[in-house]
């Protein structure tokens, strides 16, 4: 589901509207035809990954879904701005360290930066980047008080247009 709401709608035959949106019915019926499940795929089997997943991804209203963020495909999707806590992290490679820390952090292939609310989950995201793992400290408050618009992701994700570089410290 997250390849097919975030990523490429297109590989299991379904287009998103502009808010990132599908019918569940339709998304449905696209996972079954692409098979390689051990059974058909149901409205609880989805509801039960939105419901519990780990990473609360995907939002359902209306008998449509759509992933609550994370998208690199073009949306127009409008996050709800929130106050962010104090300090947030964000988990990369070694080898990102000297653009980061002149560019800032930029959303690169996705719509928005992605941060985590604590250390652990910052270094569980950097180590998905090949080389060693550095944890960014964003100085969130004083960012959001100087205009930066930040958003809620879920419980340990938050998301900001960009983050510059005068917000970041080793």
């Amino acid at each position: 589901m997250s390849k097919a709401l975030r990523h490429q709608p297109e590989r299991i035959g379904i287009t998103l509207a502009p808010d990132g949106s599908v019918a569940l019915d339709e998304l449905i019926c696209a996972l079954n035809r692409r098979g390689g499940w051990p059974r058909m795929i149901t409205v609880a089997d989805v509801m039960q990954v939105v419901e519990h997943g780990s990473k609360q991804r995907f939002a359902v209203e209306g008998g449509r879904i759509r992933a609550r963020y994370g998208h690199s495909v073009p949306l127009a999707i409008d996050y709800e701005r929130a106050e962010p806590p104090a300090v947030l992290y964000h988990g990369t490679s070694e080898r990102f360290l000297d653009d980061i820390m002149t560019e800032g952090l930029l959303p690169m292939g996705r719509q928005v930066v992605h941060l985590s609310a604590d250390v652990e989950t910052a270094l569980i995201v950097g180590r998905r980047h090949r080389g060693k793992t550095v944890i960014l400290r964003v100085d969130a408050l004083r960012a959001a008080h100087d205009g930066i618009r930040f958003y809620r992701g879920n419980s340990d994700t938050w998301l900001a247009d960009r983050i510059p570089a005068t917000y970041l410290s080793l």
